[in-house]
């Protein structure tokens, strides 16, 4: 029996005003409410994406399988191992182990920055090759901006995620191990973004004819 009361006393005392209701923490909250609505965006632009690409009978594929192929999935590599490390972060923070949550928010930023580092060389191929915005030298010029919006926006999460981490690195004895799973939340939705973009735009426009 009172171990019957103590459970009742705990679980009305979480709605007797000023606890979290269903122990979720605030940032958490707040992070999982903006992963929900970011979704939507880069649903909406894939969806649209899938649209024109589907209504055009000139789409380009203006990806070689290599390199063009080969060298984003070496991006996408880099990525995933970027996540791997989130993984080790969040798991040493909620050990008490600061140094080696640090170690590995360390790691995570450099897979994002490789990422990114690529991504921009990819960027300045294709606009060597020609591809606009508004036009491109392979077919339907809706293909430069759709390209260049979507990969254009992840390219801006990953950064602002490689600022967010290091300010976690950097202040890591002052955050809470919440605090770093809630920064490994917005990497993770980041990595998953870029496996919806990589097939849907990459693996669906290799260009299979000998050059």
């Amino acid at each position: 029996m009172a171990h019957v009361r103590v459970e009742e006393v705990t679980a009305s005392s979480d709605w007797g005003g000023g606890t979290l209701p269903y122990r979720v923490g605030h940032r958490k909250l707040g992070m999982w409410l903006f992963i929900m609505s970011d979704s939507l965006t880069f649903a909406a632009l894939l969806i649209g994406y899938s649209y024109v690409r589907v209504g055009s009978d000139n789409w380009p594929t203006p990806f070689p399988f290599y390199p063009s192929i080969i060298f984003s999935t070496v991006m996408t590599l880099a990525l995933l191992s970027s996540s791997l490390t989130m993984v080790f972060a969040v798991s040493a923070s909620k050990r008490g182990d600061k140094k080696a949550a640090r170690k590995w928010l360390i790691g995570t930023i450099i897979g994002g920055l490789t990422f990114l580092v690529l991504h921009l060389y990819e960027w300045d191929h294709l606009l060597l090759d020609g591809m606009r915005p508004w036009e491109n030298p392979w077919g339907d010029p809706m293909f430069g901006a759709t390209f260049f919006s979507i990969t254009g926006l992840h390219m801006f999460h990953v950064f602002t995620g490689i600022l967010y981490l290091a300010l976690v690195a950097i202040r890591i004895n002052k955050f809470t191990d919440e605090d770093v799973e809630v920064s490994g939340l917005y990497w993770h939705f980041v990595d998953l973004v870029w496996m919806f973009v990589f097939p849907l735009i990459y693996l669906l426009s290799v260009d299979f004819k000998p050059h």
